[in-house]
């Protein structure tokens, strides 16, 4: 070591993720954050030379609980007005899919989206973002399929980006073309799928404004085939596939997404024991939304069983959007996967850190190691457990992005 390491955190109990001890533990642990990246980690009593020495600023936590930032990896950020009026047609009676035959649902979102301006759109979608910064989240996706035509895209990615960049955090962005079928094109789905394989797709690739792909392969949604049209467009621009699969029925959507290696599928409350031996075979991530289940009352589970068996890395994302999953704490959604879904504390917190960063395809992040980016996020608790236990409220006491400290979180 010739120089000082940036920042230096002593007395930390660890969640570093790795190893085999329940979550990593590293009790009274110390760890350096050095250029943008963890520069040491262990144990305070081996380190290899006094903290003052060692750091230009060192900061003693007094047993504070210290996990890597935590990772959103399935939103939709980005959206013009809301839709309080549909929770309350939902609690009169009405499913989703009726509203969304109605007229209602994406559609309705779409209207507002397009309308909006850029803008617009970026003071909507900021407070939204910040709100899940401060709660401990450093790296974020956001989707994009409330504009479905091409400038609506443009301007929704662009503000994704723009989000990224104003709050120092990594935003991931993700086209999602086939979300909804758009109002002029109700006649005509063939030309629409052509339009989002041929034109827009190839387009905001080249802008650099997309990292990966996604669709919403579902009865009131798009056909398996029309998802593999476009993923194979995808694939062909070098760009990764994710897929909204058995939310509401089995159309064997984890299979198709697997079958092109896909970073996730997401939802899945209605897959199959097929669908996870796929999965399982190429590597596919689970991502798991109980605020849709919680928000549409669902009352079929994902098949966690299966999943664990077969070795399916488990996820779990706010899943943050107008209709169906108002929520703007992943601290929230890994308690609701623990209480609904009956995952355990440390299966979840995995599941916003290091699965999380493997469904967005990101290897640099999720785990406390050495030459991992130092997105970090220090909490008001002392184990691992209590970001799921507590209900609410304002546990993040600081957090970094990138080893940059962020002003007090309260």
């Amino acid at each position: 070591m010739t120089t000082p390491w940036n920042h230096l955190l002593l007395d930390a109990t660890l969640a570093t993720f790795t190893g085999d001890a329940p979550y990593g533990l590293i009790e009274r642990g110390a760890i350096a954050l050095h250029q943008g990246q963890i520069a040491w980690i262990g144990p305070q009593d081996a380190l290899p030379g006094t903290p003052e020495t060692l750091a230009t600023h060192v900061d003693t936590l007094d047993g504070a609980l210290v996990t890597p930032g935590l990772v959103d990896c399935h939103t939709h950020l980005v959206f013009g007005g809301e839709r309080a009026h549909e929770f309350d047609l939902r609690l009169n009676g009405a499913s989703y899919e009726d509203i969304a035959r109605a007229g209602g649902g994406i559609v309705s979102t779409v209207k507002a989206t397009r309308e909006a301006s850029e803008d617009a759109l970026f003071a909507q979608t900021l407070p939204r973002a910040h709100a899940l910064l401060a709660d401990g989240v450093t790296t974020l996706e956001i989707k994009s399929g409330y504009g479905l035509d091409l400038a609506s895209e443009r301007r929704m990615l662009r503000v994704a980006r723009r989000v990224g960049k104003a709050l120092g955090m990594t935003v991931r962005t993700t086209f999602l073309g086939l979300h909804a079928l758009p109002p002029e094109y109700r006649d005509n789905r063939d030309a629409y799928v052509a339009l989002v394989c041929d034109e827009m797709l190839p387009t905001l690739a080249a802008e650099g404004l997309v990292d990966a792909v996604d669709a919403f392969c579902e009865n009131i949604g798009f056909t398996p085939a029309e998802t593999r049209r476009v993923f194979e467009r995808a694939t062909q621009l070098g760009l990764p596939v994710k897929l909204h699969a058995e939310q509401l029925s089995d159309l064997d959507g984890a299979a198709l997404v697997a079958s092109f290696d896909g970073l996730s599928a997401d939802h899945l409350e209605y897959l199959s024991e097929h669908g996870v031996r796929t999965m399982a075979q190429a590597g596919t991530v689970a991502v798991l939304l109980p605020g849709a289940f919680y928000a549409l009352r669902e009352t079929k589970l994902p098949p966690i069983a299966s999943l664990r068996e077969h070795g399916v890395a488990m996820a779990v994302a706010t899943d943050c959007n107008p209709g169906t999953s108002p929520m703007l704490s992943l601290r929230l959604a890994a308690g609701m996967a623990c209480t609904l879904f009956r995952l355990t504390p440390e299966e979840a917190l995995r599941g916003v850190t290091v699965h999380a960063a493997r469904a967005l395809g990101l290897h640099d992040r999720g785990t406390l190691a050495v030459g991992q980016r130092a997105d970090i996020a220090v909490w008001n608790v002392r184990q691992p457990a209590e970001l799921c236990y507590w209900i609410g409220g304002q546990l993040l006491r600081k957090a970094f992005l990138g080893g940059e400290q962020l002003p007090a979180q309260g």
